[in-house]
């Protein structure tokens, strides 16, 4: 594996796979290669925690091996199983090698990584598995060995480069989040999310693009289901772009809505509440964007109102129906008391702001 001297050279590797990251992922991203420590990366869908191992595979040369986690996943998937039918074979041939040795022996995921030096391994999404099979990676995750009952210990010669993704369907147990780095990657700001998509889809015009980042920076403000992240961000502004469209309209956007929305209710909720309204706020947006490119620290106010500090890297909208920015609150769709949209995480816990992302889970 290429060894990098700094955080930046890191970074610029990772800018060539078309992956951009801020100051805090590249961080941790460089610790995790440094203290060969693995690395938990939580997150809504779709923010590129996937993506990031199989671009710090590329960038660094490296072999990925993925082990995706499901509900009921156990030794036998993750670890290794036995050739039973060459074990069978073998017995009635009366060979005599050992039944239970490493030539009968076959190799999961896990088993692979301990044997491939350097290897990058994406343990993808771990909170979809049980409790049980948490607990059984603890001694892979702390010593990078695993023990096989009929074989003995097994120990990796160089560690393999760990990435743990989950997206947070249920907790994850303190002894396995104490043996990893961690980090939180959010929803990319407009002007990141709009990079993003310069920089995946070359071929999009920019015009096109800002208008598509600012729609969707908007639709993440509604108590949607699930919000769009950034690879429905890059699957419809690709929708545009091969229906030969250089910004969005209100036809087209109807039509491939569901490429961007993926429930029914969200769907009906976003076209109830009409379309043209928001695409022209996109556009402004996305004008103003383009006015002011360049480094600017200043939040970004929601375009249907919301708390300050919300999305990064744009300037202030002011609210379609005047007054200052964030001066109304949201109105819940089905009437009630106006209430402020919520801050911070889920459940509220502390999140590294903004990390990179680069499209799609």
């Amino acid at each position: 594996m290429p060894g990098y001297d700094s955080i930046e050279s890191l970074r610029t590797a990772l800018t060539q796979q078309r992956y951009l990251v801020d100051d805090g992922l590249a961080t941790v991203v460089y610790l995790t290669l440094k203290l060969k420590k693995p690395l938990l990366v939580e997150g809504e869908p779709g923010v590129g925690k996937t993506e990031l191992a199989k671009t710090l595979a590329a960038a660094t040369g490296q072999p990925l091996i993925r082990l995706q986690c499901y509900e009921g996943i156990d030794v036998h998937h993750a670890l290794y199983d036995w050739d039973y039918p060459r074990q069978l074979l073998q017995l009635r041939a009366g060979g005599a090698s050992a039944l239970y040795s490493e030539e009968f022996l076959i190799r999961r995921p896990l088993l692979e990584a301990l044997h491939h030096p350097g290897a990058v391994l994406l343990i993808d999404e771990l909170d979809r598995a049980d409790d049980e099979f948490e607990a059984f990676l603890l001694e892979f995750l702390s010593d990078f060995q695993v023990t096989i009952p009929e074989i003995g210990v097994v120990e990796a010669k160089e560690p393999p480069t760990v990435v743990i993704t989950s997206n947070r369907t249920r907790d994850l147990h303190e002894a396995l989040k104490r043996r990893c780095l961690y980090h939180w990657i959010d929803h990319p700001g407009l002007k990141r999310e709009v990079a993003i998509a310069r920089a995946r889809l070359p071929h999009v015009n920019e015009r096109l693009a800002s208008q598509v980042c600012a729609f969707v920076q908007d639709l993440r403000w509604l108590d949607l289901y699930r919000s769009p992240g950034v690879g429905e961000t890059l699957d419809w502004a690709e929708s545009f772009h091969v229906l030969g469209r250089d910004s969005i309209d209100s036809a087209t956007a109807e039509q491939t809505l569901g490429t961007l929305l993926k429930e029914r209710d969200d769907l009906e909720r976003v076209r109830t509440q009409g379309l043209d309204a928001r695409i022209q706020q996109a556009e402004e947006l996305a004008g103003k964007l383009q006015q002011h490119a360049g480094p600017d620290a200043r939040p970004v106010q929601p375009p249907h109102g919301g708390p300050p500090g919300g999305p990064p890297d744009a300037r202030p909208v002011q609210p379609p129906h005047g007054g200052p920015p964030d001066a109304r609150p949201v109105q819940p769709p089905h009437g009630g008391a106006p209430v402020q949209p919520p801050r911070g995480a889920p459940d509220a816990r502390p999140v590294q702001p903004h990390g990179g992302t680069d499209g799609r889970p």
